[in-house]
């Protein structure tokens, strides 16, 4: 199965979060390696605790974009 991951790389390290997926899932590391690594184990135990179905939701996700908004 294919998921998408937006990976952010910050002054200390690097998070990683998939897209669509219904709950709270990051990763995290000194490398993108390492936080993508993480976030698939994230995933994984996601996976195993609430069933494969919850990576899946009827309203799957398009498109995502990158906008900044003044608060």
């Amino acid at each position: 199965m294919d998921i998408r991951i937006i990976l952010e790389r910050h002054e200390d390290g690097y998070v990683a979060y998939p897209i669509g997926i219904w709950g709270v899932i990051i990763g995290q590391g000194d490398t993108a390696e390492e936080a993508m690594a993480d976030v698939m184990s994230a995933i994984k135990f996601h996976a195993e605790t609430f069933g494969e179905a919850s990576l899946w939701s009827d309203d799957r996700v398009l498109q995502v974009e990158l906008r900044e908004a003044r608060v």
